[in-house]
């Protein structure tokens, strides 16, 4: 079982998309394709298909991928019926790994999705991550420590991408434990990149 607890269920994926999203989402690349994993009932998937992204959400939820069928039937999105634990990375064939601009991930942690994740980045795309982190415990859920990061674990996960921001701390309203971070996989003859804060 993972961790798949969503700040605000929202049957109609209207709640605001996450701050670390929002302030994050200038590093996508323009017209980007963007990936959601557990994409829930799209928040994520909404805030970049406004903002002219093709956009890919994949959950192991019927009613999660139902949720965003008004964007797959717009030609805004694709959604993928997956169960992330017990399958293959549907975005695996073989050796390739379809990758993407950006990968978004918030709030689910299955550890051995992580180098997959990773893998999924394209050169030149940016991974933004948060999720629950140890600590958690004492507040509320989950509170299992197979879905708590352990202190910088996010940041080892992201080896091979060039660390642009990360948070390990205490957030209130609601008060949880997080961890987050922001990771872009450069180009491999790139010239340092002006990467804004």
């Amino acid at each position: 079982m993972s961790n798949l607890t969503k700040a605000t269920p929202d049957p109609h994926g209207s709640a605001a998309a996450s701050a670390w999203i929002q302030r994050w989402s200038h590093l996508v690349p323009a017209r980007g394709t963007v990936l959601d994993v557990a994409c829930g009932h799209g928040r994520h998937l909404r805030w970049f298909a406004q903002r002219n992204h093709p956009v890919t959400g994949v959950d192991r939820s019927q009613d999660a991928i139902d949720s965003i069928a008004d964007l797959v039937a717009a030609g805004q999105a694709e959604a993928l019926l997956a169960d992330l634990e017990s399958g293959p990375w549907p975005f695996s064939a073989g050796t390739q790994v379809r990758t993407f601009d950006a990968v978004i991930v918030t709030n689910y942690l299955w550890r051995p999705l992580l180098p997959a994740i990773v893998a999924s980045v394209a050169p030149g795309g940016v991974l933004i991550y948060e999720t629950f982190a140890a600590g958690n415990e004492t507040v509320g859920k989950p509170s299992r420590p197979d879905f708590l990061l352990q202190p910088g674990e996010l940041w080892r996960a992201c080896e091979g991408l060039r660390v642009v921001a990360f948070e390990d701390g205490f957030l209130q309203g609601p008060d949880r434990f997080v961890q987050r971070v922001v990771a872009v996989r450069q180009h491999a003859a790139e010239l340092p990149t002006r990467y804004m804060l």
